[in-house]
């Protein structure tokens, strides 16, 4: 009799084995490069990739926010929660070096643009400036953030307004042109991967799906 997969309870795993598992199998993932204001000014800027779309209507995104191990907000968590507004930037191949340069654990109220010499251009809808390399600039507004343990929140946020590079977008029919964008995935540990491979599959109704099993049939017959 063969043996039942009984599969891996999430629940038994040290945290760190779960997170690792969790960032191996669910990949790639999009990354978010947030640019926030701490309470002197002062630009900060951090990448996530516990992030993704969630509605168009309303525009929502979602983030997950990581506090520090001694279970206090990190500075974009801080800076959210004080004043609801932040920019999230979409990484392409010529701003990955930056972005991961932006993970480094600069001291709180160092700005990760000004050390990595990021220009700023001002947004319009909310007072954190956007950073003028990014090929999408996605200006939020806190929505509603969710705790879910000392050491996790999900925050919520609209999108007020799109910034995007000159020629990225087709405003005729609001198309990307992905060979123009080049964006960048998460992998897990230090590996990322680049979107250039792709190819297409069309979603059919159930219509088109029924011709398509009856050809398929006469032929195998």
């Amino acid at each position: 009799m063969p043996m039942v997969d009984k599969g891996i309870s999430l629940r038994e795993l040290d945290p760190r084995d779960r997170y690792k598992l969790l960032c191996g199998v669910v990949v790639p993932r999009p990354i978010a490069l947030v640019t926030t204001l701490d309470e002197n000014g002062a630009i900060n800027a951090a990448p996530f990739s516990f992030f993704n779309v969630f509605s168009e209507n309303p525009a929502l995104i979602v983030l997950g926010l990581q506090h520090k191990p001694d279970h206090s907000p990190k500075d974009t968590t801080r800076n959210i929660h004080r004043d609801g507004e932040f920019v999230v930037h979409m990484v392409d191949e010529a701003l990955s070096v930056a972005m991961n340069d932006c993970a480094v654990d600069f001291p709180s109220g160092d700005s990760e643009v000004a050390a990595t010499g990021l220009v700023t251009l001002p947004s319009i809808d909310v007072k954190v400036p956007r950073l003028a390399a990014a090929p999408f600039a996605l200006e939020c507004r806190r929505h509603v953030v969710l705790n879910f343990s000392p050491d996790r929140e999900l925050l919520v946020g609209e999108v007020l307004r799109m910034h995007a590079r000159e020629g990225l977008v087709d405003t005729a029919n609001m198309y990307v042109d992905l060979d123009a964008y080049r964006p960048v995935g998460r992998m897990f540990g230090n590996l990322y991967t680049t979107q250039r491979d792709t190819f297409a599959l069309v979603r059919e109704s159930h219509a088109q799906w029924l011709a398509r099993q009856e050809t398929k049939e006469l032929k195998d017959a």
